[in-house]
């Protein structure tokens, strides 16, 4: 390709890898039964509501969208607590991190964040010329400390995965209020909460707190995980007024369509199928910690609804043979873990499957006798 024609910026930046779709592995493989613990979605599907909502509308779809989420901005902040006027929905929050980026980050200005996390923050800074300054993890979770020493003039953004995607681990209360002040106001912390309903911890920061103080902070969350909304691409973001409008000047004029917005307002009614998805993600959660413990692998205690483990042996070799099996899951070497798998917690079915083959696969890779 003629080196003219594109931006020298996107050469920086590493294509996300999805997880592999269950069709594929059928397609490829010859498999007609697949399970999928790669991508964190709630293995019970969306609420019967959504489906049913989805199903009245579909003959709607030739009509473009309400631009403004006006209804489901509503509900969202009668729920929070917050004015309409601090919300942003946007197409998955993914769209609403490359807005962030859009907005506020020059050429050579500084996003800091974590490693390992998602890899999407490293994608939105680079594609705006900006750097990424990287800070490890310590003891698998954020060093809040590290990263307040890595501010400079140049930071203006700062994303805070929390729970972590991948290791599942959260930073607390007491910890972000130390971070928080020593952030200056010319920096923008932003708090990527997508998995923020799994979360039992008593200790978990209030962050819309920080949003109705004033300060320059944004939380996104989504209806991708437990909501079983991936499909449809739809999360929001939590911000001041000011911070919002500035969002809104590069947002896509009708970035979220009219099934998105009508699932996630009937997904927000049914409280039971939220209850729900927390129990089954619990019992999981129990009884992998259980199973990984006989098979005398280590793992880290989850706040979300994935576990990453280590599992002794080549990620990939691991993972081709569970494919064999029916079974996806995730590679830890796009995180730079090449003995890693990160596991979605599933059904009490998918979830003995997964074991079982896994034992299977350890046995034949040598790591269990």
């Amino acid at each position: 390709m003629n080196k003219q024609l594109h931006r020298k910026e996107i050469l920086a930046i590493k294509p996300y890898v999805p997880g592999k779709p269950v069709e594929e592995v059928q397609r490829e493989l010859g498999i007609s039964d697949v399970v999928k613990l790669a991508s964190n979605e709630n293995p019970l599907g969306p609420s019967p509501a959504v489906v049913q909502v989805l199903q009245k509308m579909a003959g709607s779809v030739s009509v473009y969208p309400d631009a403004n989420c006006y209804y489901l901005k509503e509900a969202l902040a009668e729920r929070l607590g917050v004015l309409p006027d601090n919300l942003i929905i946007g197409n998955g929050s993914d769209e609403i991190i490359k807005m962030l980026a859009e907005a506020f980050l020059n050429v050579g200005e500084e996003a800091i964040v974590a490693d390992p996390t998602f890899s999407e923050y490293d994608f939105a800074v680079k594609i705006m010329g900006g750097c990424t300054v990287v800070v490890p993890t310590k003891e698998y979770k954020h060093d809040l400390p590290a990263m307040a020493d890595a501010i400079t003039e140049k930071t203006k953004l700062i994303f805070i995965c929390n729970p972590n995607n991948p290791t599942g681990t959260i930073v607390r209360q007491a910890e972000v209020e130390a971070f928080l002040q020593r952030v200056p106001e010319h920096v923008i912390v932003i708090f990527d909460e997508a998995y923020y309903e799994y979360v039992t911890d008593e200790a978990y920061p209030n962050t819309l707190a920080y949003v109705q103080e004033g300060r320059n902070v944004i939380v996104l969350r989504t209806f991708s995980k437990i909501y079983g909304l991936a499909g449809l691409r739809i999360g929001y973001g939590i911000a001041s007024p000011a911070l919002i409008g500035m969002l809104n000047r590069v947002k896509e004029p009708f970035n979220v369509n009219m099934l998105a917005q009508a699932a996630a307002l009937a997904a927000l009614s049914d409280t039971e199928h939220l209850r729900r998805s927390r129990e089954i993600n619990e019992e999981g959660k129990a009884y992998l910690y259980n199973e990984f413990n006989r098979l005398g692998l280590l793992f880290i205690t989850t706040h979300a609804n994935f576990i990453w483990v280590r599992i002794k042996a080549d990620c990939q070799k691991v993972f081709a043979k569970l494919l064999r099996q029916g079974v996806i899951v995730r590679t830890g070497d796009i995180f730079g873990s090449p003995d890693v798998l990160r596991i979605t917690i599933g059904t009490k079915e998918q979830n003995k499957r997964l074991v079982d083959a896994l034992r299977t696969v350890l046995t034949e890779e040598g790591v269990l006798g």
